[in-house]
């Protein structure tokens, strides 16, 4: 018959946690783009998280990530997701679907505009963005060709594309990333002066870009200027 491995020990002779273990296995493994709070979450419901040794914590970063405003185990959207696994898991755009003329629809009145592009993620919507003003700035601004430029605040995340992390003042988000991508002026935040203008603006752009946070690891902390934070 087998033994039963003794417990893993610190170099103090202490039991190592089930927290420490996943964590040094989590570091081992993957790649190190985000620095997360040492804790290792078990189960959650509504405002409250259990971790892997049965503590529990308030989660008051769920409002720095919108895709936990609705809480934890939200049985009304649970619910809605399973019926439509259960009807249709997923389709191409290759196709329409029952769902996605209602959605669109209702979204866009939501929001009081025209039209919708969904998105999977932050940054594929600052890209869209991009992609947006640039667009406008040529056939509509009459900005010439290869020419736009967007405006950009200081100290701002929108995420780790290419695109983004070019006009990104972060440091541990664009070291080593480069050539960066041409077509952005970085202006302090907060600075209106710099903001309004500067003599190679000639052309003109598409857009202003501007972030008041600080996130995208364990949490986010909003940025006032003059408000001494």
């Amino acid at each position: 018959m087998g033994t039963t491995p003794a417990p893993r020990r610190t170099t103090n002779g202490d039991p190592v946690s089930t927290t420490e273990t996943a964590i040094a296995s989590a570091e081992a493994h993957s790649a190190h783009n985000y620095h997360p709070l040492p804790v290792v979450v078990a189960s959650a419901e509504g405002a409250w998280m259990t971790d892997v040794e049965g503590r529990r914590y308030l989660d008051l970063l769920a409002l720095s990530y919108s895709a936990l405003n609705f809480g934890h185990g939200n049985r009304r959207l649970i619910d809605a997701a399973k019926a439509q696994l259960d009807r249709v898991t997923l389709t191409s755009r290759a196709f329409f679907h029952d769902r996605f003329a209602d959605f669109c629809t209702e979204l866009a009145a939501l929001c009081g505009m025209e039209t919708v592009l969904p998105m999977n993620t932050g940054a594929e919507a600052v890209e869209t963005a991009v992609k947006t003003a640039r667009k406008w700035g040529y056939r509509v601004k009459g900005v010439p060709d290869g020419m736009a430029k967007i405006i950009v605040a200081s100290d701002n995340f929108h995420g780790r594309t290419t695109t983004i992390v070019s006009f990104s003042t972060d440091p541990e988000a664009r070291a080593d990333f480069g050539p960066y991508t041409p077509g952005f002026e970085i202006v302090p935040y907060g600075d209106l002066t710099a903001l309004r203008g500067g003599d190679d603006r000639e052309h003109g752009g598409g857009a202003d870009r501007a972030d008041p946070g600080r996130g995208g690891g364990a949490g986010a902390a909003t940025i006032c200027p003059g408000c001494g934070s």
